[in-house]
């Protein structure tokens, strides 16, 4: 019964979109009942799902021997990030219908749409429930050739160019973590994962700097998704998709699974036994301090409104990679939080700026002017997304920086305490380049003119709006009300005092 249910969730929304071509729905709010119905129905199974708790490793295919099969399985850290997909899939999929229909485009190029928005769905949750690495390889390859057509939805030039630059990067950090993945089976026991790595260090021997540099290799491939740098230059250019995919892509599909799977190879692969103290992590860890700055800094440079989102996201993902390998007892539950919160934080901010996009059509920060007055709603929520995501207490990101900080300090690591150095740079820098987006909003200056700004300006309805409203909801609950989840995830990190 388990295997079958984890089997559905993953083909469901597959199965769905493919019945999305065949059927002919006359009536447009007929076709957004049935994709929302799917949707809806994958995410209650899903749940299912997750009550059933941690599941035993099922084989689904043997290729050769016992290294080289397709293995799902459902653990503590598998279920945090499959109960983050399927709770924000719904809402997104009834945030896109108003969204979409603003595009214009004809039956065919809007269900071609959808087919891979939840095609995305199920692959993302393949990720999340994969019982070994190279389960885990074959999904994250399928992720690449799910979301590209989503990237290049409007086929424009700009869209074709940016998709095409994201399925580069992408193929060439699969082949990075494929090369690690060949070393786990020549080094390894098994390709499952394992709590505390897979390695076997008998055989390891004098090849340690060479494992090392492997792990390296693998981390910066999967960190392509993570948009590490100097590899993040793809994510910006993402932002010409549709902004129901931007806010997928930024808040948990692409780039959560590559910090997921960063998490995997460090802890349930390589194992922090085998990389703490070791160059490794020093020469990691300053890449990430550095990709913090460098995204915080060019967020405040940039005026255009969802690139600069972008660069925040590229920002907070080394927040996580950050917690990853402080590799301390409370690293991964630090990275754990802000993967959760971060995902309903920026998918907040980027449904807003989508709602700016399609009531006001606004793409810059400086046309922001005064929008505060007209769409009060939308700006109330980004003003309170802005505060959590800036780390304000009483808010879901406080909660998450706070755990980092305290992982970073409790680790001894002397590198550790340059990153908490660079959260709170990043945290000024947030207030900078947010901050002044809400300041235009609602202090456009007496001389300002609102009557420029068109009477059919205003709030969306509510299927935007609703979405945005559970997501404060979110923040805010879990900005005070946090002591059960953050449990789990210490539970869920193997980390339990």
């Amino acid at each position: 019964m388990v295997l079958l249910l984890m089997i559905v969730v993953i083909v469901l929304p597959f199965i769905g979109g493919l019945l999305l071509q065949i059927l002919r729905f006359q009536e447009k709010r007929s076709k957004q009942c049935f994709i929302f119905g799917y949707v809806f129905l994958n995410t209650l199974l899903t749940y299912v799902l997750l009550a059933h708790g941690e599941t035993d490793a099922i084989e689904l295919i043997n290729f050769a021997g016992e290294k080289l099969n397709l293995t799902l399985r459902l653990d503590c850290l598998g279920m945090v990030f499959a109960g983050l997909v399927a709770t924000l899939w719904p809402l997104a999929a009834l945030y896109s219908f108003p969204y979409m229909e603003h595009e214009n485009n004809s039956r065919i190029h809007e269900n071609t749409f959808y087919l891979f928005f939840t095609a995305t769905y199920g692959v993302t949750l393949g990720i999340a429930m994969s019982g070994n690495m190279l389960t885990m390889y074959c999904f994250y390859e399928l992720l690449t050739l799910v979301t590209v057509p989503l990237v290049m939805h409007t086929l424009t030039q700009e869209a074709v160019l940016a998709s095409r630059r994201y399925f580069y990067y992408s193929l060439g950090g699969a082949a990075f973590a494929f090369i690690g993945m060949i070393f786990l089976i020549m080094y390894g026991d098994t390709l499952e994962f394992q709590f505390g790595g897979v390695l076997n260090l008998a055989a390891v021997t004098d090849k340690k700097d060479l494992l090392l540099f492997i792990y390296v290799l693998s981390f910066m491939g999967f960190g392509v998704k993570a948009a590490i740098c100097p590899f993040n230059s793809w994510l910006p250019k993402a932002g010409v998709a549709p902004t129901p995919v931007t806010a997928l892509l930024h808040a948990v599909a692409v780039v959560k699974s590559g910090a997921f799977a960063i998490m995997r190879l460090t802890y349930f692969s390589f194992g922090t036994e085998f990389l703490e103290g070791t160059w490794a992590q020093y020469l990691l860890m300053c890449v990430v301090i550095f990709t913090i700055i460098y995204g915080s800094s060019m967020a405040v440079k940039e005026t255009h409104i969802k690139r600069r989102l972008a660069y925040s996201t590229i920002a907070n993902l080394s927040y996580i990679l950050f917690g990853v390998l402080v590799m301390g007892r409370h690293g991964l539950v630090g990275a754990i939080c802000h993967m959760v919160f971060h995902g309903i934080m920026k998918i907040c901010l980027f449904f807003c700026a989508g709602a700016m996009i399609t009531q006001a059509h606004v793409n810059y920060v400086h046309e922001l002017d005064g929008l505060a007055k007209k769409m009060p709603k939308v700006f109330g929520i980004f003003t309170v997304s802005a505060f959590a995501l800036m780390g304000v207490p009483g808010l879901c990101g406080f909660v998450s920086k706070w755990n980092l900080a305290r992982a970073a300090f409790a680790s001894n690591n002397p590198l550790a305490f340059v990153g908490v150095g660079a959260l709170l740079v990043s945290a000024l820098l947030t207030a900078v380049y947010l901050l002044g987006m809400i300041v235009r909003a609602y202090f456009p200056g007496k001389e300002f003119d609102y009557g420029s700004i068109g009477d059919e300006v205003k709030d969306p309805d509510w299927r935007m709006l609703l979405p945005l409203g559970l997501f404060v909801v979110a923040m805010i609950v879990f900005g005070v009300y946090n002591d059960s989840l953050v449990q789990f995830f210490r539970f869920a990190a193997h980390a339990v005092s």
